[in-house]
């Protein structure tokens, strides 16, 4: 789920990652949409969110996988698109709203772990994740697998960040896509700190996101989602 704007404390460094103080994400679920980011109640935050999703998912209605959703703004704006939504979170608070919010469209929501997604032997043709990497311990094992949820010539989209400047957390543009190059065919990198309207204000740390594309595999037929229609 989405973390900026929520003070997480007693942050840990490991070679790996960072491992952040437990939240209750149950007890955040209600005030969570509150942050413009999150939420995304007002119309020129939701349309930019709209118009960066649109560029970053596939033209063709897609099976998109939403790790960490939270409350499913973006879960939302991806199936407003066309496109066919499964998102997880580990928060059943978090799920409620998020199944309120997407009533009746092509989505459905599991409870897990957005580092092992309960999804079995689906697979889908993008995973979004938005600010939930940094907070996962062994991201290169994360991403390695998130990888292999993904179909022949499907997408890794990552939204994430640097935040705070006395005691910075989060990972580096840089060292994310130093993790995906050998995963992916190609990797690519997305300023967005200069862009105050996806984030409801100016912001000056460091925001971005990355696309990281699969080759396709000739010859290679991945199983496909039996829920898709």
């Amino acid at each position: 789920m989405s973390v900026a704007g929520v003070i997480v404390g007693g942050m840990a460094n490991t070679s790996d990652g960072v491992i952040p103080q437990r939240v209750d994400w149950d007890a955040q679920a209600a005030g969570f949409d509150e942050e413009p980011d999150h939420g995304l109640r007002a119309p020129e935050v939701r349309r930019a969110w709209a118009d960066r999703l649109r560029a970053w998912l596939p033209e063709r209605a897609s099976d998109v996988l939403d790790l960490g959703c939270g409350t499913g703004s973006l879960s939302l704006l991806a199936a407003e698109q066309g496109h066919r939504v499964t998102g997880v979170d580990s928060a059943p608070a978090m799920l409620d709203r998020a199944r309120a919010k997407l009533a009746g469209r092509d989505a459905r929501f599991l409870l897990g772990d957005a580092a092992a997604p309960p999804v079995g032997e689906r697979r889908y043709d993008v995973v979004l994740v938005r600010h939930v990497l940094w907070t996962l311990p062994e991201p290169a094992r994360v991403l390695r697998h998130w990888r292999d949820l993904l179909r022949p010539g499907g997408r890794l989209v990552l939204v994430e960040g640097v935040w705070g400047t006395v005691s910075p957390v989060g990972i580096p543009a840089g060292r994310l896509t130093a993790l995906l190059a050998p995963l992916a065919a190609e990797v690519r990198l997305e300023r967005l700190s200069d862009e105050p309207l996806l984030w409801g204000k100016a912001v000056d740390d460091e925001r971005y996101a990355v696309v990281a594309l699969l080759p396709p595999l000739p010859g290679h037929r991945a199983k496909a989602d039996p829920d898709a229609p």
